[in-house]
């Protein structure tokens, strides 16, 4: 999301952290029906182009296309989901799937301040980080999960069969929601999108990081120390093992990558022979 659609977006985000914050001093907001509603709405977008070109048509005026959010969604979702939609509809918008991106964002943001609010927030991020780790490497799970196969249900029920009672309800649901509509993602990458949404609350980056062998406590707390200086900010280390790398490690933040293994220079070293 670029330009004005960014900036639109921000101003949604304020007003839905305002909400939330309100909400949680009187004791009158709920965080995770929000967030339903909020899925419910990216639900009808996603599966209505006309509508989404409707609701960011810069020929419209703003109000008309406010009030005309209002008179599809009044009474069907709380009202002040009716609310935050209608105030992202005036906004502009670069192009007009960006709406669509901008209400799962709102989702997402309610879903997480339930969790934290809960004083859950690192467990959905651990959760969710082994789910999609364990989708990855499942062949099974990411055939179940495709966008090729069909039945929405049978995937919501997959993950509550595997997750149900095992995880946060925040986890459940953001990896229902990437199971059912990772809207054009793989599943596991809608995962690793909803990691990347709480690390950013927990105001951290995350580093994917791959390693022959498990690091001890102190490596660890090295490597987070050397990210920590280099980007200015806390750094998450999610850490998977693969063999195959022989040695070293490859560390990836914010689509940055270091790759220090041997694999790889071994790689390197033979398209320099060949070349």
């Amino acid at each position: 999301m670029q330009g004005v659609s960014r900036d639109t977006f921000a101003g949604g985000q304020e007003r839905l952290e305002a909400l939330l914050t309100a909400g949680r001093a009187a004791g009158r907001v709920d965080a995770a029906a929000l967030g339903e509603d909020l899925f419910g709405v990216t639900g009808l977008l996603t599966a209505n182009p006309g509508l989404r070109r409707a609701f960011t048509d810069p020929s419209r005026d703003g109000g008309a296309r406010a009030e005309f959010a209002a008179r599809l969604l009044g009474g069907k979702v709380a009202g002040e989901v009716v609310e935050l939609v209608a105030a992202l509809v005036t906004g502009r918008w670069s192009r007009a799937g960006d709406l669509t991106d901008a209400v799962e964002g709102l989702a997402v943001t309610a879903v997480l301040a339930g969790a934290e609010a809960a004083g859950r927030l690192e467990d959905v991020e651990d959760e969710l980080f082994r789910f999609s780790r364990t989708v990855a490497a499942d062949q099974r799970l990411r055939d179940a999960f495709s966008s090729r196969t069909e039945g929405t249900d049978r995937k919501e029920t997959l993950v509550r069969r595997l997750l149900a009672d095992r995880v946060a309800p925040e986890t459940l649901r953001l990896a229902v929601q990437a199971a059912v509509a990772p809207r054009g993602l793989r599943t596991e990458q809608a995962l690793e999108y909803f990691v990347e949404a709480v690390a950013s609350r927990r105001r951290q980056l995350v580093a994917h990081v791959v390693a022959a062998l498990p690091l001890t406590e102190a490596q660890r707390a090295r490597l987070g120390e050397i990210l920590r200086r280099q980007y200015g900010r806390p750094i998450r280390l999610n850490i998977d093992i693969d063999p195959d790398v022989v040695g070293g490690i490859r560390v990836e933040v914010g689509g940055e990558v270091v790759d220090g293994t041997v694999s790889t220079r071994l790689d390197d070293a033979r398209r320099r022979l060949a070349g």
